[in-house]
């Protein structure tokens, strides 16, 4: 699904039936959770992950995109339905503990590296999954060299600067070897060379390794770069699904779930107002655009020309 067909987007009923032509890993079942003191977090959430994709929820703060990544590997439990990995039902303590097959990045890598040495904490997963300690060792490295910070092994976490921690993290991750990766808002606070590094090692978890991503991000640029098929999350549910041209080209839908178009969908609309091109294509990137725009007229527009 790396190609860039434009299907309607989908306005979803409860609980869809999957896509036949996709392997199902884990399925959210009209999942409902409430928090301690009343808050809702979800409800009705219905929400697939398929194998060998990249996935984004995508809403504005508060809308349930945390508290659904969350249910994903098992950290919260849903207080109505129910979560299944590869078709058997997930619970703690039992044979589908979801910890072992998903792994989560959080927004904060603050929240978690804990040990005296990055090595120590990548080593912590595999650990715990029964690897001796060099068994454990030798994927703590390779997790680090797969995301670029192998020269981090012996530092102390907490004197790595905001990318380093979020590389390591990361790393913690990989060195699980999960089936999927959620990211929590993967590049919100980083500088722009991490947040190049980040977006490109999530798309080789998908490209070379095989690894499905869910991406939750209020940033509809890095998830129209990013994404095979888009969530649009609202009020704790999923409203709508589809790819990204089909979702980032309706304003209304995206209006309605509290978003704005991707700065290059107002680029490209906003060009071929002023060269007076109908907008047949829907491009999501900088090279799309370009090559969308070779069939602008090669006369330059009356406005300019009225100003010289």
């Amino acid at each position: 699904m790396n190609g860039r067909e434009h299907a309607a987007p989908e306005i979803l009923p409860p609980c869809p039936p999957p896509r036949p032509e996709q392997r199902e890993l884990l399925h959210v079942d009209c999942a409902s959770h409430v928090y301690p003191d009343g808050t809702p977090g979800i409800h009705g959430m219905c929400f697939r992950v398929y194998e060998g994709e990249i996935v984004a929820l995508c809403g504005p703060n508060g809308a349930g995109k945390s508290t659904l990544i969350e249910h994903l590997n098992g950290l919260l439990q849903p207080s109505s339905g129910r979560v299944t990995v590869l078709g058997k039902d997930a619970r703690p303590g039992g044979e589908q503990e979801l910890w072992r097959l998903v792994g989560v990045v959080f927004q904060r890598a603050d929240d978690q590296l804990f040990a005296p040495t990055v090595l120590d904490d990548v080593m912590f997963g595999p650990v715990n999954l029964g690897l001796d300690p060099e068994q454990a060792a030798a994927a703590a490295r390779e997790a680090l060299a797969a995301v670029g910070a192998g020269n981090l092994e012996g530092k102390m976490p907490a004197y790595l600067s905001g990318g380093e921690k979020r590389l390591v993290a990361i790393a913690g991750i990989l060195a699980m070897n999960p089936q999927i990766v959620a990211f929590d808002e993967p590049t919100s606070d980083l500088d722009p060379v991490h947040s190049a590094a980040v977006e490109q090692i999530i798309r080789d978890l998908r490209d070379r390794r095989g690894i499905s991503v869910v991406l939750a991000t209020h940033d509809l640029d890095l998830a129209a770069r990013l994404a095979d098929r888009v969530c649009l999350v609202k009020n704790g549910s999923i409203t709508a699904e589809g790819d990204p041209g089909a979702i980032f080209y309706d304003a209304p839908l995206l209006h309605d779930a509290g978003l704005r178009e991707p700065s290059f969908v107002r680029f490209y609309r906003d060009l071929c107002g002023a060269w007076g091109i109908d907008p047949g294509d829907r491009p999501l990137t900088l090279e799309e655009v370009a090559r969308s725009c070779r069939c602008a007229p090669a006369e330059e527009p009356e406005g300019r020309k009225k100003l010289e």
